[in-house]
C-alpha cells in the first residue's frame, strides 16, 4: 500500500497562551513560539506507518509512505523528522502561510495525488492553528474518492478496502471504505490497538502514541529523497478564497471567587449567574 500523508507545522500548541494580537488586528503574532508538527498530522503519520508494516518488525517498510508539507525552506526540518520515523520520501511545496487557504491546499494536493498515485491519503482531522477542518473533505470531493473523517481506528482488509471506526456522538460508527480513499484521523488513532495492516497480528499491541526516531534513523533520514515543488506547478489559480479581515482577542474573563458553603454557591448561581 502506498500512502500520502499531509503534514503542517504550527506554532507550539502547548504555549498557545503566549500568542499575541497586535493593536492593528491584522495578524496573530506567534513570535517566540517554537514550530512543531500539527499534532493530528503526527497521528496521521503514525497511522500510515502502522498500515505499511508488520507491527512486530517496524524497521521493515512493507509499503510506501510519502509525506508532504506546504511551507518555506525551514519546514524541511519537519519533513526530515517524518522521514526519520519511517516515511520513505518527502515533498515540500514552496509557500508561506499567508499564501494558502484550505481550498488552495486541497487543490494542490489533488495534483500531487494524481502524480504520486497513492492508494490512501491520511491526514489529521484539522490543524490546531486555524481549526478549519476542511482540507480532507475538499480533497476527497475534488478527487471523487470515498472518505472517512474523525477516524479512531483503521483496519486494512485484503479486498482493497479499509475498515474505519469513525467517532460520532455516542460511540463509533464502522465504515468500510474502498480504496483509493481519503481518511482524516482523530487522537484515538494512536492507541495501542487502533491501526492494523494485513501483516500485523490482531493480538499485537502498539505502544500508545506516536513513535520517536532513534539516532541511526535520524542520520539515515538525511539520505532519503526530499524534493521541492513550486505551488504554481500544482495549482494554476493561486488566488485565495478565504482571507482574514481582522483578529480580535476574546474579552477578558472576570476573576473567580470563593464561596464559603453550598448555600452561598446556590445563591450566586440563582441571583448572579441566572442559571438556576
Amino acid at each position: 500500500m502506498k500512502i500520502l500523508v499531509a503534514l503542517k507545522r504550527v506554532a507550539d500548541p502547548d504555549n498557545a497562551n503566549k500568542v499575541k494580537i497586535p493593536g492593528s488586528g491584522d495578524r496573530v503574532d506567534t513570535t517566540g513560539l517554537e514550530w512543531k508538527p500539527n499534532p493530528f498530522d503526527e497521528y496521521a503519520l503514525e497511522a500510515a506507518l502502522r498500515l505499511t508494516e508488520n507491527g512486530q518488525q517496524p524497521k521493515t517498510r512493507a509499503g510506501e509512505v510519502v509525506v508532504v508539507t506546504f511551507g518555506p525552506k525551514e519546514t524541511e526540518t519537519t519533513l526530515r523528522a517524518a522521514l526519520a520515523t519511517g516515511a520513505d520520501k518527502a515533498i515540500r511545496v514552496d509557500a508561506t502561510d499567508d499564501q494558502l487557504d484550505g481550498d488552495l491546499v486541497a487543490r494542490a494536493l489533488k495534483t500531487l495525488v494524481e502524480r504520486e498515485k497513492p492508494d490512501l491519503v491520511v491526514m489529521g482531522k484539522q490543524a490546531v492553528d486555524g481549526d478549519s477542518n476542511q482540507v480532507g473533505q475538499i480533497l476527497a470531493e475534488l478527487l471523487d474518492w470515498p472518505q472517512a473523517t474523525f477516524a479512531a481506528t483503521i483496519e486494512e482488509e485484503a479486498a482493497g478496502s479499509v475498515l474505519v471506526g469513525r467517532e460520532v456522538d455516542g460511540g463509533v460508527a464502522k465504515l468500510r471504505v474502498k480504496l483509493p480513499a481519503v481518511v482524516t484521523v482523530d487522537l484515538r488513532i494512536v492507541a495501542g490497538a487502533s491501526v492494523y495492516s494485513t501483516k500485523t497480528a490482531r493480538t499485537f499491541k502498539y505502544n500508545e502514541g506516536v513513535r520517536f526516531a532513534a539516532l541511526p534513523a535520524i542520520m539515515a533520514a538525511k539520505k532519503k529523497p526530499l524534493t521541492e515543488v513550486k505551488l504554481a506547478e500544482l495549482a494554476a489559480d493561486t488566488k485565495l478564497k478565504v482571507t482574514y479581515a481582522k483578529f480580535q482577542a476574546p474579552p477578558a474573563r472576570k476573576a473567580g471567587i470563593k464561596v464559603k458553603d453550598v448555600a452561598e454557591l446556590v445563591d450566586k448561581l440563582q441571583k448572579e449567574a441566572k442559571v438556576l
